[in-house]
């Protein structure tokens, strides 16, 4: 496993985290035990960062369980506020008592990073003036130590730190900016660089983009794009290659991204991420004339994304 200094923050990380939304069986029904095995596993193996949110089904129990009997230097735990099954809600006194619930499903003293939530759903200025500085009010509790923010538009990250005093947002998360078809991030990361902001990307396969299966019926992007990326998955599948591992590779990639999140409840899926990012450091020719025929397939759709949030957001 590599580790690497998550922005300012001076954690150790997993340059794979644990993305945690499958524990709370959000694409599918998961046992509560293979859940559990799959954390411990994880662990077991090197990956000490897990992220998960209130809106992820009961995930943050789930962790929570699955913790219990892990020491503390050995995991850093990323939860989020803001968003909720019910909807989004970024007032002070419901992060309060957001924060307040996580800490209790996670069976933790402090959470280490806690996440505005998707922000672009709500009011940017909102997040500035009233979110952001409730969280700031249980950092100097001691509840959390550090302060994100996720979200899909780009342009949101570059909003709130252009308006919040350096060193108020350690962290962001971003997804489907650092993929296969959008590596847009690129463009934002020496920004986020000079802001001493860790960085954070989630879903490497765009989010079932790049699997064979193809991805779930709701998934927003538009169809050139998807057909683009099938047509890019059966190439790969021709070849004798999976288009899901180049993918991933391609994510892990970047040495300026701290984390590269990918959603794991089994054991087995945690072996196959693994497996790919060790497979990283031994690849062949053939893995890079793949790769240059994967990103050629895509270049008609490169960059292109889909609207996210409230239309001023985006």
């Amino acid at each position: 496993m590599k580790y690497t200094k998550l922005g300012s923050t001076g954690l150790e990380v997993s340059s794979l985290g644990f993305g945690g939304a499958p524990l709370g069986s959000v694409f599918g029904p998961v046992s509560q035990e293979s859940a559990i095995e799959s954390v411990r596993e994880a662990i077991r193996l090197g990956i000490n960062f897990f992220d998960v949110s209130p809106c992820y089904g009961n995930a943050e129990t789930v962790l929570g369980r699955a913790l219990e009997s892990i020491p503390r230097e050995k995991f850093v735990v990323s939860t989020k506020c803001g968003r909720y099954s019910d909807g989004f809600d970024f007032s002070a006194q419901r992060v309060l008592e957001s924060v307040d619930e996580s800490l209790e499903r996670l069976k933790l003293d402090y959470i280490d990073i806690i996440h505005c939530h998707d922000i672009e759903f709500g009011s940017l200025d909102q997040v500035i003036s009233e979110t952001i500085p409730a969280l700031l009010g249980l950092k100097r509790q001691g509840k959390v130590r550090f302060i994100g923010m996720s979200g899909l538009p780009l342009a949101i990250f570059r909003y709130v730190l252009d308006r919040v005093e350096p060193g108020t947002v350690d962290v962001i998360l971003s997804y489907c900016h650092y993929s296969l078809n959008d590596s847009s991030l690129e463009g934002l990361i020496p920004y986020l660089k000079d802001k001493g902001v860790g960085i954070i990307t989630a879903s490497p396969l765009a989010m079932g983009l790049f699997t064979e299966s193809g991805p779930p019926q709701w998934h927003p992007a538009p169809e050139e794009i998807k057909e683009a990326c099938a047509k890019a998955a059966t190439h790969c599948k021709l070849k004798g290659q999976n288009i899901s591992e180049i993918a991933l590779k391609f994510s892990l990639s970047n040495p300026d991204i701290a984390i590269t999140l990918v959603g794991m409840c089994t054991t087995q899926q945690v072996h196959e991420n693994i497996k790919a990012m060790d497979n990283l450091e031994r690849s062949s020719v053939d893995c890079e004339n793949i790769l240059d025929e994967v990103k050629e397939i895509l270049a008609p759709i490169k960059n292109k994304t889909w609207p996210c949030g409230r239309p001023e957001n985006n």
